[in-house]
């Protein structure tokens, strides 16, 4: 019942036409994250590149700066070129560093966004691995919004803060926790993982177990089992491609 509420002031018109300057750097449209299912894997992920390992404390300000990168807000493409600029790199101990182990004829290794937007170019989707409490901090959208943008799909963690991790689903990124924190080596750059368990979780099974099927560079293979906390709701986020793309379907579905 919603005689209650109050009528809009003024009405809403949804004819009006939002215009953006194509040369703003502040402002741009904002285009909706694809679908990632079904695929060439049907309800898994697709093989999933893994871009970097995370050590140590990761906020969201690590994630996604904040002092003079906030007139970016508006504008997904340029405030995604702060994406883990300080996030240190487990193997080496690097700040803003990570490796291309396919770079051909580009460099082996570059800063962390420049790496995720090869990804993006190559269309390669990409997972991230990540230690203790990852997403602490504020509650800031971009640091999920970002990564998802540059390609991720799936992010392994020791820990998850509790509102980066819904964050994260609402953008169509599927947060897993090791079953044994000590997995956490187990994954380095280059690897490729593929879920086994996922379409089971994406067909309403909140209790499926996801077990990430990881081949080394060297072409050895190892299985590593993770939880998962999405809920039903969470699952219609995921398989929509983000919490606003199920919106938008459903608002179409009941128009």
């Amino acid at each position: 019942d919603l005689s209650y509420a109050p009528s809009p002031l003024p009405p809403p018109q949804p004819e009006t036409q939002v215009q953006i300057s194509p040369e703003s750097t502040r402002l741009e449209v904002l285009e909706a994250f694809p679908k990632e299912f079904p695929n060439s894997r049907g309800m898994e992920f697709p093989p999933l590149t893994t871009l970097m390992r995370v050590r140590g404390k990761c906020t969201t300000d690590h994630i996604s700066a904040a002092g003079p990168w906030l007139k970016f807000k508006g504008h997904l493409s340029n405030i995604s070129e702060n994406t883990l600029i300080t996030a240190v790199n487990d193997e080496g101990g690097e700040v803003n560093v990570a490796f291309d182990h396919n770079h051909g004829s580009e460099s082996a290794q570059d800063t962390i966004p420049a790496i995720g937007k090869r990804f993006k170019a190559r269309n390669q989707p990409w997972a991230l691995v990540v230690d203790e409490n990852y997403g602490e901090g504020s509650a800031r959208e971009h640091a999920a919004m970002q990564p998802r943008f540059l390609g991720c799909l799936l992010i392994v963690a020791r820990s998850f803060a509790r509102i980066h991790e819904t964050n994260l689903k609402k953008q169509g990124i599927v947060p897993v926790w090791f079953a044994d924190k000590s997995d956490y080596g187990r994954i380095d750059s280059g690897d490729v993982i593929e879920t086994e368990g996922l379409a089971n979780v994406l067909a309403g099974d909140t209790n499926a177990q996801i077990t990430l099927k990881v081949t080394k560079k060297d072409g050895s293979k190892v299985e590593i089992p993770t939880r998962h906390t999405l809920s039903a709701d969470q699952i219609k986020w995921v398989k929509a491609g983000s919490a606003l793309n199920y919106i938008k379907e459903q608002k179409a579905a009941t128009s």
